[in-house]
């Protein structure tokens, strides 16, 4: 009894967290771990237990993921297959992405719901924003995919579209690094990562954090985008509580 109350008291309040709702933008390749293709089921068991910390913190969760671990339309189409049909496989490939990271979710008993801007009811719900905001205010964790349901745009759009939507505190970025760099900083070490920047800082340099669409909305909505790195273990609830590594973009 004694130890189950120590472990309670020894979360962080809701009210001291720095952001209380907040929607997690992944890319795909973050889902393959050390694979060069598809999924990789521990380092997805991983990130849902970051995913279940932060849950646990007090913070409601709605996630957007990518499928460039499964499909990429730009390259599809750059392949010679029609742009539409490229985007729509990509979007297929969000929902199966989305399906395996809820079933990592309950397995470690964090009740999760998959969403889909195509409906598809056999194996998701469609979106329903008043569904979705419910599901986030009883501590559920909400997935979305099939991007917005409309070709031409990278999953990055409808994330900051959703997180519009839900009037989420803030748009987290998980990547590969822990930041935002003026170059790439694993091919020059020398790079400069930024402890923040506004949105104008992001489209006038050209820094590739999310595309330019994403960041208008987000601009537009004065949301935050905080980039930090998903690889880190713990990192998310780190972010969340103020301490971990990252970079914030705002007006």
């Amino acid at each position: 009894m004694t130890e189950c109350c120590e472990k309670k008291t020894s979360r962080p309040a809701a009210e001291n967290l720095r952001f209380k709702r907040v929607l997690l933008k992944m890319s795909g390749e973050v889902l393959m771990g050390e694979r060069e293709y598809g999924i990789d089921p521990a380092y997805i068991e991983r990130i849902a237990r970051d995913i279940q910390e932060a849950v646990e913190m007090g913070v409601q969760v709605c996630i957007v993921v990518g499928a460039g671990n499964i499909f990429r339309g730009v390259s599809g189409a750059a392949n010679g297959m029609e742009r539409v049909t490229a985007d729509y496989i990509g979007m297929l490939g969000t929902v199966m992405n989305a399906l395996a990271l809820q079933s990592a979710l309950e397995k470690i008993g964090v009740e999760s719901r998959v969403q889909s801007a195509i409906p598809m009811q056999a194996v998701c719900e469609p979106y329903i924003r008043r569904r979705a905001l419910r599901h986030m205010e009883k501590g559920r964790v909400v997935v979305f995919a099939g991007g917005s349901g409309n070709p031409f745009f990278t999953t990055d759009t409808p994330a900051a579209l959703r997180a519009t939507e839900m009037g989420c505190d803030a748009l987290m970025k998980g990547t590969k690094v822990d930041g935002v760099y003026d170059a790439d900083p694993v091919k020059d070490p020398e790079a400069k990562r930024y402890e923040s920047l506004t949105y104008l800082d992001v489209l006038t340099q050209d820094l590739r954090v999310m595309d330019a669409t994403a960041i208008s909305l987000a601009r537009d909505n004065n949301i935050p985008v905080v980039v930090f790195s998903i690889r880190e273990e713990g990192n998310f609830g780190k972010v969340l509580r103020g301490e971990g590594t990252s970079t914030i973009v705002t007006n």
